[in-house]
């Protein structure tokens, strides 16, 4: 079983990237290989919108964009993390997003069976980002995902590191980590 994160957090350090280690951790305890994919350590081009996408063997960017997306095809669980920037997801995860287009082009999904979100905000605009997410999970990217093998966790830190003194996100992250775990024993 592989779970796969893919964070649209910029800070190594940060509020969201935590939530997720706190996830993968409890879903490793449970036998799940894990990986995360921070997108902003990687070159991660924005899709150049080619009308004739399907018709390329490969996407014509030259970045890591093949391998993000040849790992996202292979995971049985995925968690979406990523804070709220001017109310929706950062730009990181939206270049995430539009570069899956790709696969939709050629018929390919992620055949995950479950998805965990996990999105932090300062403020306002959780709503917002946490339908971006389930708006990209029921697109041609995935297979259908029942909502009860969704599991979002969401909450406020406005500093760096602020998460970490929320012992109830916490917890709602580790439970996420063994919610997937368990959802794709079924």
């Amino acid at each position: 079983m592989y779970i796969l994160a893919v964070v649209g957090s910029p800070r190594l350090d940060g509020n969201t990237n935590y939530l997720v280690d706190q996830a993968l951790r409890e879903a490793s305890k449970l036998g799940a290989r894990t990986e995360k994919i921070i997108v902003s350590q990687h070159r991660l081009s924005p899709c150049l919108a080619h009308i004739n996408c399907g018709e390329f063997d490969s996407c014509t960017q030259q970045d890591d964009g093949a391998w993000m997306l040849d790992k996202f095809c292979e995971a049985d669980g995925v968690i979406l993390a990523t804070p709220v920037y001017y109310y929706d997801v950062s730009a990181w995860m939206k270049i995430f997003i539009d570069r899956n287009y790709f696969l939709g082009r050629h018929g390919k999904k992620c055949p995950a069976k479950a998805v965990g979100i996990i999105v932090v905000a300062g403020g306002a605009g959780i709503e917002d980002t946490v339908q971006t997410l389930n708006r990209f999970v029921n697109s041609s990217s995935f297979n259908d995902i029942a909502e009860d093998k969704r599991f979002i966790v969401t909450g406020y830190a406005r500093g760096l590191g602020d998460v970490k003194g929320n012992q109830q996100l916490i917890r709602e992250a580790r439970d996420m980590g063994r919610q997937l775990v368990l959802s794709l024993k079924e």
